[in-house]
């Protein structure tokens, strides 16, 4: 990201790893694009605050894509929240490169809609999905419980079901947009350290890379989806990560974090399994199953990253002839669908050599 695009537009922030450059100045699009004023005062030109909604536009729920998600926020992560849930305000409503948010508008249409959402959960995880009837967010099944790991590990949602056979069950997910995971980490209490025992999950207890920075999240939550199953809490249960696949230090650390797993007993229901998906995936899963408005507001938002591609280009050689710099941008979205699954090509406008080429409407598809 070249740093002169990034003060243009008011995203400089010293901070933000690669991703996160490229995700603020999606966010600050995203905000010119749908008219919501920033948080940037005269006197702030060259700061990160383009990508913060400014009060009044926060607490009007522009954060969100509709009002509908809004109310929902407001509801079961303000109002209603769970005793010691940890849910920082101005995240939610006036961050919008945050994953609190994210959360909320990617899995928020699902919850207000759970018929939509046992299609998507359906496609995702056949083998233990049939139906959707409850989703809740920041969750957890023993908060600071001796039961579990005496801490406040909790899911961003979760996910009740029923299973093939007409059982229940929960999906516990946790979803990442920015997060870098490479943060420091405290000593673990004893319990913490009990429990990586105790849930019979992983080759080796032991093992340093499950106490990291990149992986002690999904370690923490998985231990605790786990003695969900083993406390009675719940039946049966699924531990799921979701995150962009251009963020390459999430899916690392997913990658990392199931090769410390131990292969599941197909006799053993009572095992949790991993198992994680990119939000691309996702959000052609609501596509597929039959809300393609939703999947599209989805991705220009959160992975049209495309446009930002264009953007830098642009910035980087302002004299190339439309026809090169459309080549150029055809190339990388050819490698981007190499990457891996679930990824949708978009269309490149050609016509535009401004700053911003790609068209705030591009689609997801050819």
């Amino acid at each position: 990201m070249p740093e002169r695009l990034l003060q243009q537009f008011g995203g400089t922030c010293e901070i933000d790893s690669r991703f996160r450059r490229a995700a603020r100045m999606l966010q600050i699009l995203w905000m010119r694009d749908n008219d919501i004023p920033n948080a940037i005062t005269d006197g702030e030109p060259s700061s990160h605050l383009a990508s913060y909604l400014r009060a009044d536009a926060a607490e009007e729920g522009r954060n969100f894509l509709n009002p509908d998600i809004h109310l929902l926020a407001l509801r079961d992560l303000l109002l209603l929240r769970e005793e010691d849930a940890a849910v920082d305000e101005d995240r939610l409503l006036m961050n919008s490169v945050s994953s609190m948010p994210a959360t909320l508008n990617c899995i928020g249409p699902l919850a207000l809609n759970l018929k939509l959402a046992g299609r998507v959960f359906k496609q995702l995880l056949p083998d233990f999905v049939h139906s959707v009837y409850r989703i809740i967010f920041e969750h957890s099944p023993g908060r600071r419980s001796d039961k579990y790991l005496s801490d406040r590990s909790a899911f961003d949602a979760a996910v009740f079901v029923k299973t093939p056979d007409q059982g229940r069950g929960v999906i516990y997910l946790e979803l990442k947009y920015t997060e870098s995971l490479d943060h420091a980490t405290k000593p673990w209490k004893p319990r913490q350290l009990e429990a990586l025992r105790e849930v019979g999950l992983y080759k080796d207890p032991d093992s340093p890379i499950l106490r990291s920075g990149p992986c002690e999240q999904l370690s923490r939550e998985h231990m605790t989806a786990q003695l969900a199953v083993r406390n009675g809490a719940v039946p049966r249960a699924c531990f799921v990560g979701i995150g962009p696949s251009l963020n390459r230090r999430v899916q690392a650390a997913f990658r990392v974090y199931a090769n410390e797993l131990l292969p599941l007993d197909p006799a053993d229901a009572s095992q949790v399994p991993f198992h994680h998906f990119t939000l691309e995936t996702f959000i052609d899963a609501i596509d597929v199953a039959g809300d393609r408005d939703t999947a599209d507001r989805l991705w220009q938002r959160y992975c049209n990253f495309q446009r930002i591609y264009d953007a830098a280009l642009n910035v980087l050689a302002p004299r190339l002839s439309p026809g090169v710099a459309a080549s150029g941008s055809q190339a990388a979205s050819n490698e981007d669908r190499a990457g891996g699954p679930g990824k949708r090509s978009v269309r490149i406008d050609k016509g535009n050599t401004g700053p911003v080429v790609a068209a705030p409407g591009a689609s997801r598809h050819d």
